[in-house]
């Protein structure tokens, strides 16, 4: 059973709840948008860049006087609402990679050449470039028309198909 002070709470938070929904809506044909989402670019959040929609839902339920607060100040009381900036992230493929060894082309070269001299066939087949399977067929059936066998060639091939 509902006591007064909770029957009170409740009846408070419909009217901010419709009256967030009119504010929206207002927020919504001012900066000629199309659905609520579209709020999103023009509330900057602290953190830099603009509000994330998730994060525009949850403040909607969990704390709609400040989202209301927010779109009177940035949207609404604005004489011309303006966008925020993205926030600024890192490049795709910035980051570093962790326990990986970075080898230059001499570098390689290098290994190459040890790995020669001391017959080691398989690191020599691991630091040579990767070849595509249509170019390691190509170059399979090209030795076996001049009447050479080449281990290590079958040997990438096998690889390759597996």
């Amino acid at each position: 059973m509902y006591t007064e002070q909770e029957k009170k709470q409740g009846s408070t938070m419909s009217t901010m709840s419709a009256e967030l929904d009119q504010l929206i809506t207002g927020a919504i044909k001012k900066i000629g948008g199309k659905k609520e989402n579209d709020l999103c670019r023009y509330l900057p959040m602290v953190t830099g860049g603009y509000m994330h929609h998730f994060t525009l839902r949850k403040m909607k339920h969990q704390g709609p006087e400040r989202l209301a607060d927010m779109i009177r100040r940035f949207i609404i009381d604005a004489d011309k609402p303006l966008t925020v900036k993205p926030k600024q992230r890192a490049a795709r493929g910035s980051r570093k990679k962790k326990g990986q060894v970075v080898l230059s082309e001499t570098d390689i070269e290098c290994l190459l050449t040890l790995a020669r001299g001391a017959g080691n066939k398989d690191m020599v087949r691991k630091l040579l470039p990767r070849k595509e399977l249509k170019v390691i067929k190509r170059e399979l059936i090209a030795s076996i028309r001049n009447g050479l066998v080449d281990n290590n060639l079958w040997n990438t091939y096998v690889e390759a198909v597996t």
